[in-house]
């Protein structure tokens, strides 16, 4: 072999060594870029969570500032959370129109507003305002990130990746504890909200360079049409099995430890069981720490196996029931502390458990009304959370027991467990009906004898 004939093979060697690592990187960069998308939409999510709860730290100080009772004080929770639901359906509509970076961005805006506004505010009128800009704010994030995941990832990993999304929001009302009740204990209350609020409309810059709705080369699916025919989209949405059944999962599964976390767990925990406020506060955090650490694994095995997905949720449901009992039932109405423990322990699994409303939803829905079955599914856990706040305040009022108060948790659990199942077999028939034209289906799933024929009207 001459020199030149070497020359020319070790040229051609080295042009192959070099393509290679040119589609090596391109390969990591679209593997890292879904996830770098995800980082960057998540964040806003986080802060929104970080908001949320941190009138939880500030609740001393927005009693003396505003000269506030408990009743008015509650207002706040009870405003925002409502505000959510109502938001839930026209977010999910916005993102399918529009797009989840226009959403996210205008809610980081939003949120931004509103907590400056409360920084300054010194009138509860003025303070509930702020409130109910920053709740519009948080109410469009979480169908915003789901959307970019379910744009973004293989349906596959959606449960993996939703699940993870909602494992970080509870970060956020962890990091809305220690920072930000050591900001208001020295440079005060307006500069800590401003800053917090500044620094989150800023982050919206952060939205519109790095978030894009659809994978690079993608066409991007929105849902169109006139205004008219928005009520029909989301009748259409919610006649869809899946997405039924999607909302008593989500409806079912989390309010209960939602409505502890928020409201009703420290009161239950320091007037009904006795305990100190410090042995509460540790308590209430299981709940935190266990959707924390149950989200990964509960979405690493619907992930691995979405047949068993609803079979996790009746199963949950069931314990759930029988925890409930134990924590109404104890005799002589005060339960040991380690008791407790893992009855929160127990019910922070719903946490986890509700974000397989969001893959149903996913699931069951083509792509330009994910958007939409997203935001209906969300609304079933905020209207349970809604009504069974209120039930228990009521009850507690009539009453003055925490045990009949408390009631109210479990007829709403007993009632969404009987419509999960209801619209579980709903769509398994509609599965096997689908199966049967020859199309594909979202979960492969055999035939028993739960699956009877069902009445198309019920």
């Amino acid at each position: 072999m001459t020199e030149d004939t070497l020359s020319v093979a070790n040229d051609h060697a080295a042009a192959i060594d070099a393509r290679s690592g040119e589609v090596s990187r391109e390969r990591i960069v679209i593997i890292r870029r879904p996830w770098v998308i995800w980082a960057a939409a998540v964040t806003v999510y986080v802060l929104a969570v970080f908001h949320r709860t941190s009138l939880g730290v500030a609740g001393l100080q927005a009693g003396e500032r505003f000269h506030l009772g408990p009743t008015a004080l509650s207002v706040f929770t009870v405003l925002q959370i409502g505000v959510y639901a109502v938001m839930q359906v026209p977010t999910g509509l916005l993102v399918d129109r529009f797009g989840p970076r226009a959403v996210l961005t205008v809610a980081a805006v939003l949120m931004g507003a509103g907590q400056i506004l409360f920084a300054v505010a010194t009138s509860y009128p003025l303070a509930l305002a702020a409130r109910a800009v920053l709740g519009v704010g948080d109410a469009m994030t979480f169908v915003s990130v789901l959307r970019l995941v379910a744009a973004h990832f293989p349906a596959a990993r959606y449960s993996l990746v939703a699940l993870l999304t909602a494992a970080l929001g509870a970060g956020g009302n962890l990091v809305a504890t220690l920072p930000l009740t050591g900001l208001l204990g020295t440079v005060g209350w307006t500069t800590t909200f401003a800053l917090t609020g500044a620094l989150t409309a800023g982050y919206a810059l952060v939205v519109l360079l790095r978030v894009r709705d659809v994978p690079h080369g993608q066409p991007v699916e929105r849902s169109s049409g006139p205004l008219r025919a928005v009520p029909a989209t989301v009748r259409g949405t919610w006649r869809v099995p899946g997405t039924r059944l999607g909302f008593w999962v989500h409806f079912t599964t989390m309010f209960a430890p939602t409505v502890l976390g928020l409201l009703w767990g420290f009161p239950y925990l320091v007037e009904a069981q006795g305990l100190s406020k410090t042995a509460a506060s540790s308590v209430l955090g299981v709940l935190v720490l266990t959707t924390v650490v149950g989200s990964p694994v509960i979405g690493q095995l619907i992930t691995r196996n979405p047949h068993h997905r609803i079979p996790m949720v009746v199963g949950y449901l069931g314990i759930a029931a029988v925890t409930w009992a134990v924590l109404l039932g104890w005799p002589g109405g005060h339960l040991p502390v380690p008791v407790l423990t893992v009855a929160f322990s127990v019910l922070a699994f719903g946490g986890p458990m509700s974000g397989i409303g969001f893959a149903l939803a996913r699931d069951y829905n083509p792509m330009h009304r994910v958007g939409t079955a997203t935001g209906v599914v969300n609304q079933g856990g905020f209207l349970a959370i809604t009504v069974s706040a209120f039930a228990i305040g009521v009850l507690l009022q009539a009453s003055g027991s925490y045990r009949v108060a408390l009631l109210s948790v479990v007829v709403l659990l007993l009632l969404g467990s009987w419509r999960c199942l209801v619209w579980w077999r709903r769509a398994r028939a509609e599965v096997f009906a689908a199966e049967s034209r020859g199309e594909q289906v979202p979960v492969r799933i055999h035939r028993t004898r739960f699956d009877a024929p069902v009445p198309a009207c019920a």
